[in-house]
């Protein structure tokens, strides 16, 4: 007699059951890509000065109906787990200790980390002896884990407060252009001299986008005030990795990044990164 066939669950179910293994990298990949064209969407219609509510409730039905927030980050999770390569802040912190950095902190004076959209509070355990990281979430998953937008902290209180900033999967979670170009000068602005910048992105936000390539995304980080000190990616990977120091401001900008200028045509997407020359004045003035 054959064996009965288990049937399988859907990934959009309820958002307070138990995920596991078996679930399927792409179809996660896809309903996460899901939350961010809606999240765009939404931003979009927030921003517009003749708002439809119908608009938007249906947006927000269409949100809930993928399970919220909550789901969204318990299929971030689903991707950090060992079997799917682990986090990424295994590659930080390998990065780090090639920069000797675990001999220079230490018990006395451990280096300050501030991790941006952390779905665990735990990801630099491994490493406390010499890190001290302070984990932020839009939704705080854990008591540990600080409820914040890194958009809305306190820029006097963080100014040169952090010795390196983590940005894992997080700028492509912000919906407004403007407002990545933004995240990335208040990152220049909260670290301390020589501090690190850590970048995690989806390969095809770089890759695949019209308005975005490898080499204007290191000018881009040039015209801020970043060294690029290490990059990780593959040709055809899902997920590329960049490590960026803090250094002397640019007196001039060799590139203008205020306006979203097409680099490529074709079947691609519209991931972009705006400056905002009056705001790059205001987060590196005195």
């Amino acid at each position: 007699m054959p064996k009965a066939k288990k049937r399988k669950q859907p990934i959009v179910s309820d958002p307070n059951s138990n995920l596991n293994s078996s679930t399927a990298a792409q179809a996660c990949r896809n309903v996460i890509r899901q939350y961010h064209v809606l999240l765009k969407r939404r931003k979009q219609l927030e921003n517009d000065s003749q708002l439809h509510q119908q608009s938007l409730a249906h947006i927000d039905d269409q949100i809930k109906a993928l399970g919220g927030l909550e789901r969204y980050q318990q299929l971030s999770v689903l991707g950090q787990r060992e079997e799917r390569g682990g986090g990424s802040e295994k590659i930080l912190i390998n990065w780090m200790e090639e920069l000797n950095l675990h001999h220079v902190y230490g018990a006395e004076h451990r280096l300050r980390l501030l991790e941006v959209g952390a779905l665990k509070p735990d990801n630099f355990q491994s490493s406390s002896l010499w890190i001290d990281s302070m984990p932020i979430d839009l939704r705080s998953r854990h008591p540990n884990i600080i409820e914040q937008d890194f958009l809305l902290l306190d820029q006097k209180q963080h100014r040169h407060k952090w010795d390196a900033i983590s940005l894992s999967l997080v700028l492509n979670f912000v919906p407004v252009p403007v407002d990545r170009g933004r995240m990335l000068q208040l990152a220049y602005r909260f670290l301390a001299p020589d501090g690190l910048l850590f970048l995690a992105l989806p390969l095809p936000c770089v890759a695949n986008s019209r308005y975005l390539t490898f080499d204007s995304l290191k000018r881009l980080l040039e015209a801020i005030g970043f060294m690029e000190k290490r990059a990780r990616w593959r040709e055809n990977g899902k997920m590329g990795y960049w490590l960026y120091q803090k250094t002397a401001v640019p007196k001039t900008l060799a590139h203008s990044f205020d306006k979203k200028v097409a680099l490529r045509t074709g079947h691609r997407n519209n991931f972009a990164i705006l400056l905002n020359e009056g705001a790059r004045q205001e987060d590196h003035g005195p």
